[in-house]
Order: C-alpha cells, then structure tokens, then sequence
C-alpha cells in the first residue's frame, strides 16, 4: 500500500545507479547524459506547470494508445481520490527501441515506467529538480521521493503487458504519469487507466472524481429546469402571443431544446461513468447536442443583435458574413472540444487542441459583439433624422442592456470561471458547474424575457406621450460610446 502523504519514506527502493555516482554511465557520456536529464527535468516541470491550469480529461476506464512516442513525459489522468481509492495501471503490446543516430547503445529499462504525483508535491519535485540542476546533478521523475511507482519497465512481462496499481492512504488530487529518463527512446504500447474511489457504505466503486460526484444531480436538475423553461417559452409563442412571434423566436426555441437535451445527456454521461467507467455512448450524444447548442448560441446573439425579424426582415451583408464566419468557427471548436475529451492530455496534439478551441472561442465571441455595436451606431444616427425619439430611445436602451449582459456572460464563463477553476480545491469542483449554468441560465432567462412575443414590444411600440421626454434622453445617449 502507497503513502499518500506528504512524503514517501525513504526506504523505498529506489532505481540503482540514477543518483549519487551515477555509475551506470560511461565516462565520455556522463556530460550529455547530465544534460539529457536536467533536459528531463524541466520538460515534466513545464508539461506539469501548464496541466495544472488547463482542464484534463478525468474519470473514465480510457485506453490510450501511445505509437513511437519520445517524449520524456507523459500525462494520463488527473483524478480526485478518497482514502482507499485506487488506481491502476495496465499496459500491453509495450515496445521501445533507440532511433538511428542516437548517442545511447542501449535502452535501460528501468529509466522508464509509470509513478503517481499528488498535486499537492509537485512544488517539492520542483525544488529536487532545481537543487540538481543547481549542483550539477541528474534529476529523474522516477526517482523523486515525492512520486509513488506504479511499475517499471523492467517489470514488462515478454509478451509486452504490465500492470501496477496503488491504494490511495491520503485524499488527495492525483497525477498519472509516464516518464522516460533517456532521450530519445521511442515507445509503443496500449494504455489502460482505471482510476476509482470505493463507497464506504457499500463497497462499490465510483468512477468520478470526489469533487464531481454530484455531477449526475447537478445536470439533471438544470435539464429539468430547462425542459421546463422550455414549455414555458413554447405557452409563450405558440398559445399566448402567437399572432406576435417572429423567426427570430423558432431560433430561440431550437436553442432550448438543445440546451436541454446537452444537459440531460451529460447528466447520463455521468451517472454511467459513476458507477461503469464509461458513458455507454451518451458521450456521442452529448458532442452532437453540444455542438448544436453552440451554434444555435451565437446564431441567437447575432440575429438579435442585427434586430433580424424585429427591426427589418432580412440580413445585411455585412451581418450575413458574421454568421458565415461564426458558423464554421463552431464546427472547428467542437471538433476541438471533442478531441480534447476523448484523447486526454496523453495525445501529442492535446495542448495544441486547447489553444486551438480558446482562440477560435474568442473569435467567435469578438465576432458576436459587431453586429450589436453596428445596431446601437444605427439607431444613434437614426434618432438624429426620422424624429421618433421615444421609439429609438426604448431601442438603444435595450440594446445597449443586451450588449452589457452578453459581455458579463461571455467574460464569466470564458475567462472568469477558468481563473476560478485553477484556485478552488479539487474537492468542490462541482461549484464551478453550478456556477456557469447558473450564469447559462440567468442570461437565457434576461434574452428571452426581453425579447419575448409580445403585442407591445419595446422595438415597435411607442405612446405618444413619450416622445417629448424621450427626445432630451437622447441628447444624453453620446456619453455611451462603444
């Protein structure tokens, strides 16, 4: 059984010859090789160091294939443990060879092998690695006392399989890793991870992390509250106001429906990954409703800021090439989205699909905002030269409102929630949830009561007794400048 604590004694093996003398070097490779493994050191410092602040695939029972891959570090998962939880390592078909032109003779198989980091360490690996570097010695993942081994090469059975598992003594938030000490050895294998705690009261197995164990409830119940929005909406334009209801509102309703079918499929997600290990194919579900929910999104936020089936019957070019833009934009960010899902951070491409979804995220939320600044100069100009004050005013008025909360909902859920997410504990991850379709949700509801079917929209209607006070209003109108 693995300590989880805050140190692992130091009577624990260790790897021979990696340390101290480093005796199993030969005398013309000892510079190259001391430079190889401080190289080691810092690339699983960097990799570790932008991991902690990037989301990464959890829970899960994933196999991870992994095909002539040199990298000196790996990362497989990141999972919140419970004292007796474990995790489990199994790797078959495993293969390694030293390519052409590479200083080693040899490849030492016990320079490489799988180790589980409590997070809460990585500052102790950190100054291990910096004390080597500053001495002039070697550093290795595998042999830091802070890593816990799950099992070494040398521990490869012929046939190409292996497996090590750890019991968790001490709750904390997990890493598994995959380090290779010698530059250059590419590695072949299938990946295995399994990573669960065990229910006190019945001894069953939970796949999900302790911080989002109440994931399944949480999604369940906004997809209930959506679903029952969505009812409310459909009362709305179909039953009350439906003489009144313009396109604009078919597009809001398909966006309901989605958001809620996104959410009831990740509440599916979830309990099966709770109690199974794998999502039984309500992930497949969950991509194809997000993605439909995303474009549906920002389609939304672009016709009501271009007063589309309000204001006037048709798009402008100008408008119609937001819309063109944003459309395939969204299909390259859930492309992305799913890549980053399913592959985990394991995959050699992973850290670049993360920056390829941020910035295609932040053109499309840069792009959304045109067509409602284009909307608030037009209705400033008209309200110089067609004399309906009161009317324009009312406009611009909630125009501007919607501007405002479009900003705060895209700056919270993007950039907000991300830094909120690297400071809170692994325990309570589950508040982050809540609080994005708690924001989701306040900004749904303030988007579609304000441009709701009605007889007297806000838009249309004015009484004539507003015109006066709303001409000097105007007057006022310039200090907003966007």
């Amino acid at each position: 059984m693995a300590s989880a604590g805050n140190s692992i004694p130091d009577s624990r093996p260790r790897v021979h010859g990696v340390t101290g003398n480093r005796a199993y070097q030969q005398p013309d490779q000892l510079t190259l090789d001391l430079s190889i493994h401080a190289m080691a050191g810092s690339v699983f410092l960097a990799i570790v160091v932008t991991l902690l602040f990037v989301p990464v695939a959890r829970a899960e029972i994933k196999t991870t294939p992994i095909v002539s891959d040199s990298r000196s570090v790996i990362l497989f998962e990141e999972f919140g443990f419970l004292p007796r939880g474990v995790a489990s390592v199994t790797v078959t078909g495993a293969k390694w060879r030293v390519p052409e032109g590479s200083h080693l003779q040899s490849v030492d198989k016990t320079l490489m092998g799988f180790i589980l980091i409590s997070n809460s360490l990585f500052y102790k690996i950190n100054n291990e690695s910096e004390y080597a570097e500053a001495t002039g010695g070697a550093f290795c993942p595998l042999t830091s006392k802070y890593a816990q081994p799950l099992f070494r090469f040398k521990e490869v059975a012929p046939d190409g399989t292996a497996k090590g598992s750890l019991t968790i003594d001490a709750a904390d938030q997990y890493t598994v890793l995959f380090s290779s000490c010698q530059d250059g050895v590419e590695v072949t294998m299938d990946v295995r991870t399994e990573m669960y705690n065990v229910r006190v009261r019945d001894g069953a197995r939970d796949y999900l992390p302790v911080g989002l164990v109440p994931l399944p409830g949480i999604y369940a119940a906004a997809s209930g509250v959506y679903a029952v929005f969505l009812a409310a909406w459909l009362y709305a334009c179909c039953v009350r106001h439906r003489a009144t209801a313009e396109r604009v509102h078919a597009v809001m309703t398909a966006l309901l429906l989605f958001k809620a079918l996104k959410l009831a499929c990740a509440a599916e997600d979830a309990w099966y990954v709770e109690r199974t290990g794998t999502p039984h194919g309500w992930d497949v579900a969950f991509y194809v409703f997000g993605f439909l929910k995303g474009v549906l999104l920002f389609t939304v936020i672009v016709l009501i800021g271009t007063g589309w089936s309000f204001l006037k019957p048709f798009l402008q070019d100008r408008e119609k090439n937001v819309l063109m833009l944003i459309i395939p934009l969204q299909v390259v960010e859930n492309i992305a989205s799913a890549v980053i899902g399913e592959t985990g951070p394991a995959g050699r491409d992973w850290l670049a699909w993360n920056q390829v979804f941020l910035l295609v995220d932040v053109v499309c939320c840069c792009a959304v905002f045109f067509p409602i600044i284009w909307s608030i100069r037009n209705l400033r100009e008209a309200s110089k030269t067609d004399g309906k004050a009161a009317r324009n005013l009312k406009k611009l008025t909630l125009f501007k409102k919607f501007y405002l909360v479009v900003v705060c909902y895209l700056y919270f859920t993007r950039i907000a929630v991300s830094a909120f997410t690297a400071v809170l504990s692994y325990k309570y991850q589950w508040v982050v949830k809540v609080a994005v379709e708690a924001a989701s949700f306040a900004f749904y509801t303030f988007v579609f009561y304000n441009f709701k079917p009605v007889e007297r929209n806000p838009y249309l209607y004015v009484g004539e007794d507003e015109e006066e006070a709303a001409g000097g209003q105007l007057e006022l109108e310039s200090t907003f400048e966007i």
